[in-house]
């Protein structure tokens, strides 16, 4: 897929940053993305994951907002994982009126789950806050249609993965993409549950 399929303000947005033909990761991973296919991609750092993600994000939403329920959801790491992901849509969502929001720990709960019911369209979290905004029922998730998982080799951490996989089988029906540097064994739980029918795309 080359970039000049893409809707228009991700055109000038990528003009403007100098990109002009994807990288053999992007060409990849945007098509299968845009057809709708659950997919882990993985490849190496430098590679154009995290743009592909923004990318895709924002081609799936046509750069429209709408309602007041997030489409879509994206889960990371930690706090300035969320913040420098935040920072990397606003380059590319500046001619759109997108409504990005990022929920970490160290703010309220109650300020998060207010500001998230005023409404939003892509929701950047880390797990252990977006298990406790569903608990407290503070996002909702019926019109989600892509949920992203960024680096995801910090699942293997702790709770991580556990707490994901309780997301998505909160989610149900959606696109799921997973994007890490290695293909844990681990992953396969997922393939035989809410990423059924997934693909693969590997690059060095």
């Amino acid at each position: 897929m080359s970039f000049k399929k893409l809707i228009e303000p991700l055109n000038d947005a990528l003009k403007r940053k100098g990109f002009e033909t994807p990288l053999a990761f992007q060409k990849q991973a945007l098509s299968k993305i845009k057809g709708g296919a659950n997919l882990f991609g993985i490849a190496q750092t430098g590679s154009g994951k995290t743009t592909t993600l923004v990318i895709s994000v924002i081609q799936k939403l046509k750069g429209i907002a709408f309602g007041d329920s997030p489409r879509a959801l994206i889960i990371v790491k930690d706090k300035q994982s969320a913040l420098d992901l935040e920072n990397e849509f606003k380059t590319f969502t500046n001619q759109t009126d997108l409504r990005v929001y990022c929920a970490y720990e160290e703010r309220t709960i109650d300020a998060q789950r207010d500001e998230i019911y005023v409404g939003v369209d892509i929701v950047i979290a880390t797990p252990k806050r977006l298990n406790k905004l569903f608990f407290l029922n503070g996002i909702h998730v019926s019109e989600m249609q892509l949920c992203i998982v960024e680096d995801a080799e910090f699942l293997f951490k702790g709770n991580g993965f556990s707490e994901v996989s309780r997301i998505a089988e909160s989610i149900g029906k959606c696109q799921y993409v997973v994007f890490s540097t290695t293909f844990d064994s681990r992953f396969k739980k997922w393939q035989d549950t809410f990423m059924y029918n997934s693909q693969i795309i590997k690059t060095n």
